[in-house]
């Protein structure tokens, strides 16, 4: 196989992508919009792409096909669980039936979270699985007795999915979806939540005098709504798709505090922080906190295919239960697919035996390599969390010319807005998690020379990187 950046002429993959191009929606794409790249194998953690030039590159996947392929392509693991229950039964409705897959998924999960957390609802997807906690908290309420309790608090600068309930409890005015106000919930925003960082990968630093005022406020404002609240969602501590933001774990203790205080079902959505993203099993370890609800998603199956969980305590469990429906009212024609859930259950049993080792050597190489980019005038702030890299742009930059230059280094990102980052795949060698974090420097800083009009530099990074980051 050619090594990382090479290239060679394979028209077949040009021609795919000029098919495309008008025929096929891109995830927040025009339709005649740039080319994509096409892929034409991927193994390992590496993509084999054909330019839209006709041009083939190898290049590491620096966003784990979107936080999901943790565990790399072509799993031996993972295709052997796929394999052995497509030979069985790929699908069977849920609806009156059960399988072993799903049992046995839903066993390890109960197992792998807090011990309140007893009940698990299978969905399509992170989304639905967003759908199906809201729906939960309004049914809860209702059981309750008190069936005017319908609005959800959630913060700004957050993203729950794309599905019409999950879009209301993103944020209203700076996400992907203010156009769609009239046709979603209104919901209760507070403030986000203040930035904060883990310089030192455990312990928090942040502004106390605007953590404590954030907490104020957020404590008034939930007191004020009380009657109308159904429930509390949040990320728990780094804000995903919404801006990749973090922030101090005080704030999620105060809002665990306010659900429990005023009677609240409160929401942790983990579908990207989850499974030891952020350097905890659960992202909400961070403040030491249970839900009354969880989702969980993305790499559930590593990502070979979409599923998602609903994990619930058994107090909501026995509201619903005594309730006048008795049941959860939702039920996906897939729900609890059998080949999903047979290969998540490959996955998590992957992840508890690897997780740590494999989060701390991603988190080790990009704490020691990405600060370099905070000495460029257009960056504005570099973070990182466990297996996730973040550098912040004061403006939004050119993402072709960023997705172009890493590609010529040999690495895939999707960058959007003013952010390029990387949730590299947990399996990543210490080499290829360097190459990650070169590949995004060398973008950042093409970004820096491009403002200037300077030009291009191919190996100007190399004396920061040796001198001040130890490459």
């Amino acid at each position: 196989m050619p090594e990382p950046g090479t290239a060679g002429n394979t028209p077949a993959g040009e021609g795919l992508a000029a098919r495309d191009r008008g025929l096929l929606w891109h995830p927040y794409a025009a339709l005649d919009g740039p080319a994509p790249c096409t892929v034409q194998a991927a193994e390992g953690v590496t993509l084999t792409l054909v330019t839209p030039e006709g041009q083939t590159v190898e290049a590491i996947d620096g966003m784990a096909s979107w936080w999901c392929a943790v565990h790399g392509y072509r799993n031996p693991e993972l295709d052997r669980a796929a394999v052995d229950q497509i030979t069985q039964f790929s699908h069977v409705m849920f609806g009156g039936l059960t399988h072993r897959p799903a049992v046995e998924l839903a066993e390890l999960l109960v197992e792998v979270t807090p011990p309140e957390l007893q009940h698990v609802f299978f969905a399509d997807s992170g989304s639905v699985s967003v759908e199906v906690a809201l729906k939960l908290a309004v049914q809860c309420q209702a059981a309750r007795g008190r069936p005017e309790r319908r609005r959800i608090l959630t913060v700004r600068g957050g993203y729950h999915g794309d599905t019409t309930g999950a879009m209301s409890v993103c944020d209203p005015e700076g996400g992907m979806h203010a156009e769609f106000s009239g046709l979603v919930a209104e919901q209760l925003f507070v403030a986000p939540p203040p930035a904060a960082a883990t310089p030192d990968g455990s312990v928090w630093a942040s502004d106390d005098a605007a953590v404590q005022q954030w907490l104020a406020d957020v404590r008034t404002t939930a007191r004020e709504h009380r009657e109308e609240l159904a429930g509390i969602i949040v990320e728990p501590v780094l804000q995903g798709a919404g801006g990749m933001r973090t922030y101090d774990p005080r704030c999620l203790r105060v809002l665990r505090e306010l659900a429990d205080e005023l009677d609240l079902v409160f929401i942790v959505d983990e579908i990207a922080t989850g499974f030891g993203r952020t350097g905890k099993w659960f992202a909400s370890e961070w403040a030491g906190v249970v839900p009354d609800v969880m989702c969980v998603g993305k790499a559930l199956t590593g990502g070979y295919m979409s599923l998602a969980a609903v994990l619930v305590s058994e107090a909501v469990g026995a509201v619903i239960t005594a309730s006048e429906q008795r049941a959860l009212m939702h039920g996906p024609t897939f729900m609890a697919n059998p080949l999903a859930c047979a290969v998540a259950l490959e996955s998590v049993r992957l992840l508890r035996e690897s997780w740590q080792e494999d989060v701390a050597r991603l988190e080790t190489a990009l704490r020691e390599l990405l600060p370099v980019a905070a000495d460029l005038s257009v960056v504005k702030d570099v973070r990182v969390i466990g297996g996730v890299g973040v550098v912040e742009f004061h403006e939004a930059p050119d993402p072709a010319l960023l997705t172009r230059t890493a590609l010529e280094q040999g690495v895939w990102f999707r960058p959007f807005g003013r952010l390029l980052y990387t949730m590299p795949p947990y399996v990543c060698t210490d080499e290829e998690v360097r190459t990650i974090a070169y590949a995004l420097l060398r973008a950042a800083q093409e970004v820096e020379l491009t403002s200037t009009g300077r030009g291009a530099a191919p190996h100007a990074v190399d004396a920061p990187l040796q001198d001040g980051a130890g490459a």
